[in-house]
């Protein structure tokens, strides 16, 4: 007969107990090594109970997610590279990214085992070394080579408004930068899955939740970089918006999403400990941001977002995504191809960010961001060039345009030409007035929920529209 070991009444400090294991474990530790110190005391549901228990009281935190999942002291948050290197990842990364001598030399230094390299803490001397429009991270010859990459054949796209070359082709960066971003944060969604997500709203099956909300936090944060050009910018207002689109459901403690940090964190797989004091990072915070704004070059600028950004870290968790989003903001102002880090190994992603935080050398980080940009260019610039010329009409009249349409549905109108004729801007001269019109009739008969956000719609609204309007062409 098996015998009972398990107590008839659990100990009244259990919670105090557990708090207290999980507090000896700055980096971590997951229910099963929990149950294992417990074993005598608690069952694994009942243990399981009492972390959530304490979760939702906020006397401890959770990162990662499914077997993954570990137990923190919430006084320290952890953040975790989310990549380990593997003898075999190593070699296959080495044959695909082309490094210079200097990048190979990091590799080298931050490949050895953790107790073999030196800790280290924030270097403020690493930021002042750096004199914007003076100092380059990126020699000149570099820079023009980007920018002959990234700029389209297009003679119009150097006139057109900021961000028209990202909103032409928004429906493919969405799913591009939104599943890169992610899959270096070691989210396991397909391309293909990102796509319905995204497209359709279909959550794919067998996925943690936390993974998809990644996913859909990319999405609203680079809707809201190109859609909002008018507002965005590399300002601290932009910077702390993009952390609370992208943190949003997934920080353990909400009340962090979009606000700088205010407790220490440490860095999983990392020998940096990033500067703790609250009011230091809200100073320097400012100094970064102020310093990348500075910087004229749209290339440099986006490096440097992604140099400073992720060393500074500012937030408790998260920073890596806000940085690799917000190097996409020169690109949108100046109408150069995005960086969607298609095709970057998260392997040779985090070997560049430690030569950034151990070392404070750059060398491989660029080498991973010129690689990335060339690969995003070969997609997007192929892309734009194919498209149809931008009509002038609809670039001359596209906040008209626009106010029109969204007029029409949020009216209950119908779209038909008297009905557009009669609501038309006096802005719109008498010589493109019919052509006005016809764009309108087009921009309705492709609108469909899922592409009414381009016109301030939410895709319930407009689906309201078309159940009042069931006359309306379809796509």
């Amino acid at each position: 007969m098996r015998q009972n070991t398990m107590p008839k009444k659990l100990p009244s400090d259990l919670g105090e107990r557990i708090e207290a294991l999980i507090g000896e474990h700055p980096d971590g530790i997951s229910t099963d090594e929990l149950h294992a110190l417990l074993a005598g005391w608690v069952s694994r549901r009942t243990l399981q109970r009492r972390l959530a228990e304490l979760v939702e009281a906020r006397k401890i935190a959770t990162h990662g997610s499914g077997p993954g999942l570990r137990y923190r002291p919430l006084g320290v948050a952890g953040v975790e590279l989310h990549q380990t290197v593997s003898a075999s990842d190593k070699s296959s990364t080495d044959a695909g990214l082309r490094v210079s001598p200097e990048g190979e030399e990091i590799r080298r230094q931050v490949r050895q085992s953790r107790e073999k390299r030196t800790p280290v803490s924030y270097r403020q001397s690493f930021l002042e070394q750096y004199t914007p429009n003076l100092t380059a991270y990126l020699p000149e010859p570099l820079r023009v080579q980007l920018r002959q990459l990234g700029r389209p054949a297009v003679a119009e796209i150097d006139a057109a408004p900021a961000g028209t070359f990202a909103r032409d082709i928004l429906n493919r960066l969405l799913i591009d930068l939104s599943w890169a971003s992610s899959q270096l944060e070691g989210n396991t969604y397909s391309r293909l899955d990102t796509e319905r997500l995204i497209e359709f709203g279909q959550a794919a099956a067998g996925k943690d939740a936390l993974e998809t909300q990644m996913i859909l936090n990319h999405k609203a944060a680079i809707e809201y970089l190109v859609h909002d050009t008018e507002h965005v910018g590399v300002n601290p207002e932009t910077i702390i918006a993009l952390h609370a689109f992208l943190s949003d459901g997934l920080m353990p403690d909400p009340a962090a999403c979009g606000r700088l940090r205010t407790r220490p964190v440490e860095i999983g797989g990392s020998v940096y400990l990033p500067i703790a004091m609250p009011q230091r990072i809200e100073e320097l915070f400012a100094v970064v941001v102020g310093m990348a704004a500075e910087i004229r070059d749209p290339f440099e600028q986006s490096f440097f977002l992604m140099v400073h950004l992720p060393y500074l870290h500012p937030f408790e968790d998260v920073n890596k995504r806000v940085s690799r989003l917000a190097a996409n903001i020169p690109f949108i102002k100046h109408n150069l191809s995005p960086l969607s880090f298609i095709d970057v190994p998260a392997v040779d992603y985090i070997e560049g960010l430690l030569g950034i935080y151990e070392l404070n050398r750059i060398e491989l980080l660029r080498d991973i961001f010129v690689r990335a940009y060339e690969r995003s260019c070969q997609q997007y610039v192929a892309v734009r060039q194919q498209m149809v010329p931008p009509d002038p009409v609809r670039l001359r009249y596209r906040h008209q345009l626009t106010a029109l349409i969204a007029t029409i549905v949020r009216s209950d109108a119908r779209a038909e030409p008297a009905v557009i004729r009669a609501l038309l801007p006096d802005t719109v001269a008498a010589e493109d007035r019919e052509r006005f019109i016809e764009l309108v009739g087009e921009e309705f008969r492709s609108l469909h929920p899922g592409n009414a956000i381009r016109f301030g719609l939410r895709p319930l609204e407009f689906a309201a529209w078309r159940e009042r309007n069931p006359s309306a062409d379809r796509r």
